[in-house]
């Protein structure tokens, strides 16, 4: 298969949906000749709910910078599936996707049930990594963590980010029941580092630590004076996470130095991410991701309002995540995102209605230009937001690259 095929054959595969479970990827992995229990190079495995991206981001530019050869596994992508998998910050090419893709395609459709979309990409993930040599490999979970694909892989190191509500549907309905699938990516013999938890999930994690005997530990706070190259006061948390991780991983090959430049470089688009001084993009898919984007644009652009462009999929805290950012709007322009999971707009409208919003003026458009178009017409500042789709889709669009959506 070319890149193209390969690429409508593994879209195809979502069809077969979410299902969690380790069996499928250990399978693919092992078929690939790789021991997914001792894979070669050390492995950073990263849960949460909010933050996980940005500390995969943080933790593999400091190990990076250090000259040790890194693998990078992320979800979702923005603009293009290749983001998903980056050796040495290089996403992989199209030629390495179709040898994987075809070479795995064999694999998968032996499988007694077919693998997913998720299950898939890991493999292909985990092949370039050790095909390319690498010394460490972080990976994000993609939901949950217990039965999530990325735990069929042992790890040297875990990290728990902020926990808060999410896929409800997947993982529970409580915080609790949330932090114990978290909880699930901690092994016998693999220290867990731990963000700023809610103290339900503090004690979840806390209790699955110590029936492991294993070591739980609470980042340092990033020293006075760093800046971080991913703005917000939540974002010197993730960089402190990921600092921590970096030091306990490879602490011999890095120096302070190194890793305070490696925190002010760093970039990771989708998070508050400035495309000029009048357009800032954040996925803000759930309320917690919502508050802080909240916070970010009050410390960043003081009274200001923004004028938003608001998309949404389904399954998601809607009333929640508008009623977050209200304080800082000043208008709201609803386009449908490009996904099959797409809210209609008469219901992000609804939405917004029990959120609160009190006469805000509000217009609805069919595309995304168009919706642009409208919110910079309003004069000040635009932010877009509500959805990860949406993001990348605007990127794909400032860019000039063709946008690939995706269901996960």
């Amino acid at each position: 298969m070319n890149y193209s095929e390969s690429i409508d054959w593994l879209y195809g595969t979502q069809t077969f949906g979410i299902k969690l479970g380790l069996g499928n990827p250990r399978r693919l992995v092992s078929a690939l000749g790789i021991d997914p229990d001792k894979p070669g190079p050390a492995v950073l495995h990263v849960a949460g709910t909010n933050g996980k991206g940005s500390v995969c981001a943080v933790a593999e530019r400091i190990l990076r910078d250090a000259g040790i050869r890194t693998g990078l596994f992320t979800s979702p992508h923005l603009v293009t599936y290749r983001e998903r998998i980056r050796i040495d910050g290089e996403m992989i090419s199209e030629e390495a996707v179709a040898a994987g893709l075809t070479r795995l395609r064999g694999t998968a459709e032996l499988c007694e049930g077919h693998p997913t979309f998720f299950e898939i990409t890991l493999a292909l993930a985990m092949g370039h990594f050790v095909e390319g040599a690498c010394e460490v490999i972080v990976l994000e979970t993609g939901m949950g963590g217990r039965l999530d694909a990325t735990n069929a892989i042992g790890s040297d190191l875990a990290v728990i980010t902020p926990i808060g509500l999410d896929h409800q549907q997947w993982l529970g309905e409580t915080i609790r029941e949330i932090a114990a699938e978290k909880a699930g990516i901690l092994k016998p013999g693999v220290p867990v580092i731990v963000g700023d938890l809610h103290p339900e999930a503090r004690e979840v994690v806390g209790r699955r630590a110590l029936e492991l005997d294993i070591p739980c530990v609470e980042a340092h706070s990033l020293p006075e004076g760093w800046v971080t190259g991913l703005k917000g006061p939540h974002q010197r948390a993730n960089a402190a996470l990921a600092v921590e991780a970096a030091c306990r991983l490879e602490g011999e090959r890095l120096t302070e130095e190194g890793i305070r430049r490696s925190v002010a470089a760093v970039e990771w688009p989708g998070r508050f991410q400035r495309i000029d001084e009048g357009l800032i993009l954040d996925g803000a898919h759930n309320p917690a991701a919502a508050a802080v984007l909240r916070q970010t644009w009050q410390e960043e652009c003081g009274g200001e309002k923004a004028h938003l462009v608001f998309g949404a999929v389904g399954s998601k805290d809607l009333v929640g995540i508008l009623r977050e950012l209200l304080p800082i709007l000043a208008s709201v322009d609803f386009v449908p995102v490009k996904s099959e999971r797409r809210l209609p707009v008469s219901e992000m409208k609804a939405c917004l209605v029990e959120a609160g919003e009190g006469g805000l003026p509000q217009s609805e458009h069919e595309t995304l230009p168009e919706a642009l178009a409208a919110a910079r017409s309003r004069g000040g500042r635009v932010l877009v937001a509500g959805s990860l789709f949406l993001v990348g889709e605007m990127l794909g669009h400032f860019l000039g690259e063709r946008f690939e959506t995706s269901l996960q």
